[in-house]
């Protein structure tokens, strides 16, 4: 090959060289666009992520927000009945809340878990607990001394002040029940079922169906009964102890999908406590006694013979007997009747109920000098203006 040619084969394989340079110099850079856009995309994909998780975490926040907005609403639907036996509101303004960390410390004596406060509420359950109870007694009898000391010791929070500045707060907590001894009815509830969780005797607290009221449902010997000690407050008339179902449903209702069946008579008290009634016409007689003895209740038991024409006399006669109740000078502003019948494996069962006014309390007077005082201050502040003389003294403008 002479000189031309190689010069020409040199030329052509500098051109190959530079044209295959070319290439992997165009190959570098468009790997690097395609690098740098994996990465971007990693990013992006990244941040997807990210914000799926915001997003997910936001839609639980809003179903939580969901949530309580719905209890806010089921709290104040009267038409709820919530099947559930703690955090209640009752009364809008009062909460059924668990007593079992309380209990459960009592039994197994460590105390570490508990708040200040309800290390105090154990102390004072406990030495109430060993100052009424005695080793013999059995279940139904630890249960019958916890109510006589909570109707006779508690009282009903009323009036125009509490009796110290906290004790509205608490009213409705055992805290604030055996501290300072003033309840509303969930109060009177939560203690009660906390001393039967300390004694291992189940029990549950009720709520009726509109939500203003509650009482216990505890069990003995297998079968369930209703304690309402808030209706029996002041003294154990045991009118509402250990009631069935049946008699329960004289005044309230509530979710019996939810509450077990209240249905056997063993423990109940008055089917326990009932005299038999073998004569009619001594109904009048047996209440009389019991009024004269202002019990709080009586109970009489008639056979399997008695029926419809006998519950129509007895109906008449206890009638008769309100009537004159209503009307005596006596006894018309202290006592009230209600009675119920109840079924039983053999007969029925005639209740009564004697509802005495709480008439041994004092009515809050004010001294005369008060009066006095009263109408100075009135004069002093009030005394450019004339009084109405259409009022007619009665809260009333004739």
């Amino acid at each position: 090959m002479n000189k031309t040619g190689k010069l020409i084969a040199l030329i052509l394989s500098l051109v190959m060289l530079l044209g295959i340079g070319g290439q992997l110099v165009l190959g570098w850079f468009n790997y690097q666009k395609v690098l740098r856009s994996a990465e971007a995309l990693e990013g992006l994909k990244s941040d997807n992520t990210a914000l799926l998780g915001e997003v997910s975490a936001l839609r639980a926040e809003l179903g939580g927000v969901r949530d309580q907005l719905d209890e806010l609403k089921q709290a104040n639907d009267p038409e709820y009945d919530p099947p559930q036996e703690d955090d209640v509101r009752i009364s809008q303004q009062y909460y059924v809340h668990s007593t079992l960390p309380i209990s459960d410390a009592y039994k197994s004596g460590d105390r570490s878990a508990l708040s200040d406060k309800e290390k105090e509420t154990l102390d004072m359950a406990s030495a109430i607990l060993e100052e009424i109870l005695t080793p013999e007694m059995d279940a139904y009898e630890k249960e019958q001394a916890v109510y006589v000391w909570m109707t006779e010791n508690l009282s009903q929070d009323e009036g125009l002040l509490p009796v110290i500045p906290t004790t509205r707060a608490d009213c409705d907590n055992p805290y604030g029940v055996l501290k300072f001894h003033n309840a509303v009815c969930v109060g009177y509830a939560t203690t009660f079922r906390l001393f039967m969780q300390m004694l291992d005797i189940p029990c549950m607290v009720v709520h009726n169906t509109e939500r203003y009221h509650s009482w216990d449902l505890v069990q003995l010997g297998g079968g369930w009964y209703h304690t309402d000690i808030y209706s029996d407050a002041g003294k154990a008339s045991f009118s509402h102890f250990n009631l069935t179902d049946a008699m329960q449903a004289e005044n309230q209702t509530w979710n019996t999908d939810f509450f077990p069946a209240a249905d056997q008579t063993e423990y109940c008290y008055a089917a326990r406590n009932a005299q038999e009634a073998p004569d009619l016409y001594r109904i009048p007689a047996v209440l009389r006694q019991a009024i004269d003895d202002r019990e709080g209740s009586c109970a009489l038991r008639f056979d399997e013979d008695f029926g419809e024409a006998d519950a129509q006399i007895v109906q008449e006669m206890l009638n008769q007997i309100q009537n004159r109740i209503e009307s005596s000078d006596t006894l018309c502003n202290e006592l009230s009747l209600e009675w119920r019948w109840m079924k039983l494996e053999a007969g029925w069962l005639l209740s009564v109920s004697l509802n005495w006014y709480n008439s041994d309390e004092p009515e809050p007077e004010i001294p005369e000098e008060a009066y006095e005082k009263i109408y100075e201050a009135l004069k002093e502040a009030f005394g450019d203006l004339e009084e109405n003389p259409r009022w007619d003294g009665d809260g009333a403008v004739g």
